[in-house]
């Protein structure tokens, strides 16, 4: 494949991906897709960032091309892209720590109910 090849197909995937997430999932305005701000890029999936001007509210939208086609995840959050990058370079939970949290909480539960 020519490198100019590339440059186009990278370019269809980036407007077919925006299509997909063009609307606010919350107030279903649409959105003005020249702000939409990629976060991230592999060679199979893009990371999206869109903040809806009406609402305020914002997603990320994981956007997967593969040979079924192309396909999104999208997730209202709460994040700045600056929070988004910052969270998604820390290490990831473990089983063990989301275990220890739950068994945390369980023993605090207990404890409020005798004091309660």
């Amino acid at each position: 494949m020519l490198p100019n090849d590339s440059a186009k197909r990278s370019s269809l995937f980036f407007d077919e991906s925006l299509k997909l997430v063009s609307y606010c999932p919350l107030c279903n305005n649409h959105y003005n897709l020249l702000e939409a701000r990629m976060l991230e890029e592999g060679e199979a999936s893009t990371l999206f960032y869109i903040r809806c001007r009406h609402c305020q509210s914002a997603i990320l939208s994981l956007v997967l091309n593969n040979s079924m086609g192309v396909s999104s995840v999208g997730l209202v959050t709460d994040l700045s892209p600056e929070e988004v990058l910052k969270y998604a370079a820390e290490p990831e939970v473990t089983e063990g720590e989301i275990l220890a949290s739950y068994q945390d909480l369980q023993k605090l539960e207990n404890v409020l109910e005798l004091v309660g």
